[in-house]
């Protein structure tokens, strides 16, 4: 059926589709199935919405991903059909009944994500397998080669390419901002990919964008690391496993974090940007992503697997009993990175050594520190300002401003301990949902600033914390949420 373009500069996430409803009829096709989208430049699979009003019944509605991809103009003219499920879905449900899925199917798989032959739905259903039934490693294999083959390549240069990961999951812990400074002042080459948040309160390109642009292509990251040896983006602007990021939007949908999904995840792109020295922080701890012991076969696995595709991976085991800094939400993140640099005397001290300890383990690794020396040169570049030149010299680069001003959201609510006593915990999976209710990482003056720590004394009616919100409702209901799950206990 031909069809006329109409756009409404309607931007969706994915490819879609919206249909008059007599169009649907003739179609035989109903709402969230699939249809093919076909132009003289390429064609693509989307789902359907389907409408009254909005169009008449030989136009249609294009999402923008659509008409990017097609490469077309409002009033153009596309042909549409009905297309069948994708023959990836039957591999999808064996996963789900918890059958081990060879190298074909999990290519043809992440070939299908990429293609756009998959809904939202189909993939939740396979995070979700790969989240009960779990992934064996010869999988786990499979799944990161194809998540590498289907995507581009950073190809920087050869030598030493060194990279820092946190697996996430501790409220605060912007470690990466300062070991990067560090370990590039110290002249290790480190293009550093990140991702945005998909359970914290932010990722580390969402704290690097409140002052610096995140988002460039790959040459345009391959003329940073010509110019300054270093930079701090975000990852999935660079396609450089684009199946990988189309999974993740759905995981933050979720809130779910398969370790299989985690481990092609991390290895994949640390492949793809070219990465010989790979050092993973894995937090551990009652509210953290792993216990202790699964932390260290974690590890393991990273470690095993990286040794297939060329790369050294230390993992290193850290405490994630309790967020890491004082401020939790993107502006409030990078104030805490700025003041550890400039080694302000507020600055947050926990930050400041688990950051000094990661760059010493980098360090150490690459060799550019003797073993047992790395702590030294870390902490003789930070106490010394030249890891804070090197962060401004890599923020400019990004055009952005080191020096900008940097305010939480003027809408706040104190929280202020009901008793006298210490610091019980402060469970980092309830801090977060928090500070995402009070408009994290979206809203990037949002977020929490903690006052005391786990151990620490506190009296009654003394500051623990304020919430920040840039909207008062957001704030209520981050309020409402504090009051039902009460993250923070003192006894």
């Amino acid at each position: 059926m031909l069809l006329k373009v109409k756009s409404l500069g309607l931007l969706a996430g994915r490819p879609v589709a919206i249909i008059h409803a007599e169009t649907a009829k003739k179609l035989n096709v109903h709402i969230d199935e699939r249809i093919l989208v076909e132009s003289k430049s390429g064609s693509i699979i989307s789902v359907i919405d389907i409408a009254h009003g909005l169009l008449d019944e030989d136009s249609i509605i294009l999402s923008e991903e659509i008409m990017h991809y097609l490469k077309l103009h409002n009033k153009n003219e596309v042909e549409v059909s009905v297309a069948g499920e994708a023959e990836s879905t039957h591999y999808i449900r064996e996963k789900i009944k918890g059958i081990e899925l060879d190298k074909e199917k999990i290519e043809a798989i992440i070939s299908d994500i990429v293609s756009n032959k998959l809904t939202e739905a189909e993939i939740a259903y396979f995070v979700a397998a790969e989240y009960i039934n779990r992934m064996s490693m010869r999988e786990i294999n499979y799944l990161t080669e194809a998540i590498v083959k289907t995507g581009k390549k950073l190809g920087i240069k050869d030598g030493i390419i060194a990279d820092k990961h946190s697996i996430g999951g501790i409220a605060g812990n912007r470690t990466t901002p300062l070991v990067i400074s560090i370990c590039a002042s110290a002249g290790l080459c480190i293009p550093k990919t990140s991702s945005r948040a998909i359970t914290s309160a932010a990722g580390t390109a969402d704290v690097i964008e409140t002052i610096a642009k995140v988002e460039f292509s790959v040459d345009e990251i391959k003329h940073l690391i010509k110019k300054i040896n270093a930079c701090m983006v975000w990852g999935g602007a660079l396609g450089l496993a684009p199946a990988d990021d189309k999974i993740i939007q759905v995981e933050r949908l979720l809130s779910l974090d398969p370790e299989a999904q985690l481990l092609a995840s991390i290895v994949s792109k640390k492949v793809s940007a070219g990465s010989t020295h790979v050092l993973i922080d894995i937090p551990c701890g009652k509210s953290a992503k792993f216990t202790k012991g699964e932390g260290i076969e974690l590890g393991k696995k990273f470690t095993n697997l990286g040794k297939r595709f060329g790369l050294k991976i230390r993992a290193i085991i850290t405490d994630g009993t309790e967020p890491i800094g004082n401020g939790i939400g993107p502006i409030l993140e990078m104030q805490d990175v700025i003041s550890v640099l400039k080694q302000e005397n507020n600055r947050p001290m926990d930050l400041e050594e688990k950051s000094l300890f990661l760059a010493s383990e980098l360090l150490e690794l690459t060799e550019t520190a003797k073993k047992g020396r790395g702590i030294e040169l870390a902490r003789k570049l930070l106490k010394s300002g030249v890891a804070w030149l090197k962060f401004q010299e890599i923020i400019k680069a990004q055009n952005g401003n080191p020096n900008r001003k940097l305010d939480a959201a003027k809408y706040c609510w104190n929280v202020m301990a009901n008793k006298t006593g210490r610091i019980f915990e402060i469970n980092n999976k309830k801090i977060n949902y928090v500070a995402r209710a009070a408009g994290c990482p979206g809203d990037q003056s949002s977020g929490i600033c903690l006052y005391k720590h786990c151990k620490e004394k506190i009296s009654k009616g003394e500051k623990l914390l304020t919430i920040y919100s840039e909207s008062p409702q957001k704030l209520n209901s981050a309020k409402n949420l504090y009051n039902k799950i009460y993250p923070v206990v003192i006894k």
